[in-house]
């Protein structure tokens, strides 16, 4: 991770064989891109804490600064929607319609899977597992296509924005609205456009309860798991959480033996 941003540096096109002049511009985002950026930061978020950075990763560079603020703040989003998932499947609420079912003789052969079915196979992970080959590759498909255009700066140009690691602003998720054809053409982030009728005090205090909601629920969600595998977690324990007896780190098991590399993978596993 640390190196990755001296190769950011070296990857940067020469103009008329001239090495740009980083001085004149911070190579990450304006607001926070040193000790002293990140030391305010703290203060805003949490009074009471203040500065801690075990890691050092203040006095490294502006590119670490913007990778590790971009990782929180992404972190924290997914945990925030892992968290409100977990407890809406765990108290088995689900869909009313069919997972699968077959369309007269396009898939005629396909067994017919509700979501009343996944949901009683348990609770959240034991209905991961209880998932059919095809939709957990179409969910792990749709991750790694959100992941890739999160990342890609072409797709970050087109908003008139640069990479967290190139000057942009950590946290920035690139437009969906007009670049794909789709019948919900709304953003990932802000699909309903709320935050642009902030004004700009408010979407900052916003902001700011964001990382610090997103850090509660990163704690959360490893709880809810934790306490899933029968760990004491305070306040998590006692609720009721179901038990599962797998392995919730595992994004597959011997129930998607069919899938390619998934038995070696479950041979290596097995000493451990």
């Amino acid at each position: 991770m640390m190196r990755a941003a001296p190769m950011a540096r070296a990857n940067v096109k020469m103009a008329d064989g001239v090495a740009p002049d980083f001085s004149e511009k911070p190579w990450t985002s304006n607001e926070v891109s040193d000790a002293a950026g990140l030391k305010d930061l703290s203060v805003k978020l949490n009074p009471v804490v203040g500065y801690w950075d075990p890691l050092n990763i203040g006095e490294t560079s502006p590119e670490t600064i913007g990778w590790f603020r971009h990782a929180e703040i992404k972190h924290g989003r997914v945990a925030m929607a892992a968290f409100v998932g977990y407890c809406v499947q765990a108290n088995g609420v689900h869909f009313p319609w069919n997972l699968q079912a077959p369309i007269g003789p396009i898939n005629s052969g396909i067994q017919t899977i509700s979501f009343g079915d996944i949901s009683a196979a348990g609770g959240p992970s034991d209905q991961w597992d209880a998932l059919p080959d095809g939709a957990k590759l179409q969910i792990l498909g749709a991750i790694a296509f959100l992941e890739m255009w999160g990342e890609s700066s072409v797709a970050l140009e087109m908003d008139g924005q640069q990479h967290y690691v190139r000057g942009g602003k950590p946290g920035y998720y690139p437009s969906l609205s007009g670049r794909f054809p789709h019948p919900v053409p709304l953003n990932l982030w802000d699909p309903f456009g709320f935050t642009k009728k902030m004004t700009p005090e408010k979407k900052e205090k916003a902001l700011l309860a964001e990382v610090n909601n997103g850090r509660l629920a990163m704690l959360g969600i490893i709880g809810m798991v934790s306490a899933s595998k029968g760990l004491i977690v305070p306040g998590l324990d006692s609720v009721g959480i179901p038990s599962y007896a797998g392995e919730p780190m595992a994004a597959f098991s011997s129930v998607n033996s069919a899938l390619p590399y998934v038995k070696d993978m479950l041979a290596w596993g097995s000493p451990w």
